[in-house]
């Protein structure tokens, strides 16, 4: 390689270099502009749960059938309910609370593969982001009921689950449905990571396991007696620094 393609290579590689850097400054006020649009949305929305679960479910399901059901109770107690917005556990949030008296809230996601988004939302905000989305999901939530899923489900409740160990995110219900399907995990939990002191025992408490979707509402409600579904002003501060 001569001299000149050295320096040619060197000019191309450096505009390069300043075409990427320019394109991440722009994508960080794309970024920026997904928080404030979504923040101003679901605004409204309060009090809200969300509910997490697999797409892959069929209408036919069991867990289709209980999440429908138990979204209308939610819905018809005052809660708005959040989903991610698609198929499957999602749609069945979603349609349970649409055709409740609370609004039904869809947090659409851009994927390669395009995920449909369920028809079933009054309210319908789409993100190119996950990081962006899953805060969201956090952030206007009074409580998290999560039903059967794969590794986004099992991704979305570590995260919760992580954000409330370490005080990030304020204590809230955070619900297992369907103990046969998360007994295993729950046992799991407590065999090898309390066992091991991966975690404290007190840990275990931040996890419900219920089945009966009345009683979730019950649980909600209880853990709220005395005190507002939304966050306390040091929690509010919290959030901000979530």
């Amino acid at each position: 390689m001569t001299e000149s393609d050295k320096l040619e290579m060197s000019v191309e590689t450096e505009a390069l270099l300043k075409n990427s850097t320019a394109r991440e400054s722009w994508r960080i006020f794309g970024i920026m502009s997904e928080f404030v649009e979504a923040t101003e949305r679901l605004a409204a929305i309060k009090p809200a749960v969300t509910l997490f679960g697999s797409a892959r479910v069929r209408p036919d399901s069991k867990y289709y059938t209980l999440t429908e059901q138990l979204s209308r109770l939610l819905s018809d107690s005052g809660f708005s309910v959040i989903s991610g917005g698609g198929p499957g556990i999602m749609e069945a949030a979603n349609k349970g609370a649409f055709f409740g008296k609370s609004p039904s809230v869809g947090l659409n996601i851009q994927l390669p593969h395009e995920q449909k988004s369920n028809p079933y939302q009054d309210i319908s905000q789409t993100f190119r982001h996950f990081f962006a989305r899953k805060y969201m999901f956090v952030r206007f939530a009074s409580a998290y009921v999560v039903m059967p899923g794969g590794f986004g489900t099992l991704d979305e409740l570590m995260e919760a689950l992580t954000l409330i160990q370490t005080g990030k995110a304020r204590k809230i219900p955070l619900i297992l449905v369907c103990s046969e399907f998360w007994g295993g995990l729950v046992d799991w939990f407590k065999g090898k990571l309390v066992e091991e002191k991966m975690i404290d025992p007190e840990d275990m408490h931040l996890i419900q396991l219920i089945d009966d979707p009345e009683k979730v509402v019950e649980a909600i409600f209880k853990h709220y007696e005395g005190r507002p579904f939304g966050p306390l002003p040091n929690e509010h501060e919290m959030l901000l620094n979530l």
